[in-house]
């Protein structure tokens, strides 16, 4: 199999979705946010109830409205999540803003066997390296596109290009029939693993807490850990940086509320700095893992810079995700970044907590 710009597949079709124009529906993937723990906090929905409106987490209402976690066509929506589905459904003409930007190191290695001859990335010179088979659609397809960009930067490091391995594809993340705690926990099992513990490919790319717990208990090796590179940008993939992004309409109709949501965020990340140990709860109940996977995920001080922005660093670091994924064929066109975004919902939230505007809320002993 060859890795080429030409590899595609059509993207998803979607007509934009007003279920429930009058509430607000949050979603987003189980890594560390600042929304996820202020909805944790009970903060989140706050904003919505101030404004009449109902509030709702995408994951509980069922199959029908699953897909709009990726195509982000349902009007009250804000996401906070992976940067793929997001860039996605921009290029694919979703009437999105982007309002904020977050950047977590969270674990990437490349992983081998225990018994695995090799020493270094340049030793993945004419290795088997297992990459996730295309999805239904390329926003769903976002595990390849995190593998290849993995890959590339490890690659990158060894000197060495997709030219220089043979390129695997394997099967897609195990879906359970029922999901049960214990089934999203297996699930959670990233795509190559099986593979990789059959003998079937050489090496694979892994990420975040449930896959670090997972490694250790199956004895694989890292082999190259991107988070110990200097340079951002050898690191940016999916979750680095992760966009929080919000349908058009409900920034139009509901600007009061996209400002509360993001101060929540502000708030809940500044709540998270003091407050270590109930994090980490909180991040393993949200990753499916224990603890020990979160800490070799994500180490002892994550919890201090959760805040979102729209740095010119991380806007720089997401244009670099925008062009892989074009490249790679997971983009149906090209698009602007800038003419994404949308500083004002931000700029006022902050003013909000600099100015002590927001009214803090007990937590009930958290």
């Amino acid at each position: 199999m060859t890795i080429d710009s030409a590899t595609t597949i059509p993207a998803a079709t979607a007509s934009a979705t007003s279920a429930d124009a009058d509430t607000v529906w949050y979603t987003r993937c189980p890594v560390p946010t600042a929304s996820g723990l202020a909805n944790s906090l009970g903060w989140l929905g706050e904003p919505a109830s101030a404004a009449g409106l109902g509030f709702s987490i995408l994951q509980d209402a069922g199959a029908e409205l699953a897909p709009r976690h990726f195509d982000h066509q349902l009007s009250g929506l804000i996401r906070e999540g992976g940067n793929v589905p997001a860039i996605v459904a921009r290029a694919s003409g979703s009437p999105t803003r982007l309002i904020g930007l977050t950047w977590i190191d969270e674990s990437q290695s490349i992983l081998v066997g225990p018994d695995s001859d090799i020493d270094d990335a340049a030793g993945l010179r004419g290795k088997r390296i297992g990459i996730p088979a295309w999805a239904v659609d390329q926003a769903r397809s976002f595990p390849r596109a995190m593998s290849l960009h993995g890959f590339a930067s490890a690659l990158a490091l060894g000197g060495l290009s997709f030219g220089d391995v043979i390129v695997v594809e394997t099967a897609g993340n195990w879906e359970p029939r029922v999901r049960t705690e214990e089934a999203n926990r297996l699930r959670s099992v990233p795509s190559g693993f099986p593979e990789l513990l059959n003998g079937d490919v050489d090496a694979i790319y892994v990420k975040g807490a449930r896959a670090a717990e997972a490694a250790a208990e199956n004895g694989l090796r890292v082999l190259v850990d991107l988070d110990s590179t200097e340079s951002r940008r050898s690191r940016v993939n999916n979750g680095t940086p992760r966009p929080i992004t919000v349908h058009e309409s409900l920034l139009q109709e509901h600007p009061e509320v996209v400002v509360g949501f993001l101060a929540a965020s502000l708030r809940a990340a500044d709540w998270a700095a003091g407050n270590l140990g109930t994090v980490r709860e909180v991040l393993a109940r949200e990753t499916f893992s224990g603890p020990e996977g979160v800490v070799a995920a994500y180490g002892d001080d994550f919890h201090t810079s959760l805040h979102p922005s729209l740095s010119e660093e991380r806007l720089d670091l997401l244009g670099i995700q925008k062009r892989f994924l074009y490249t790679y064929g997971f983009l149906p066109a090209d698009f602007d970044i800038e003419s994404w975004v949308d500083p004002e919902p931000l700029r006022r939230a902050q003013a909000e907590i600099d100015s002590g505007k927001t009214v803090s809320v007990d937590t009930g002993g958290q």
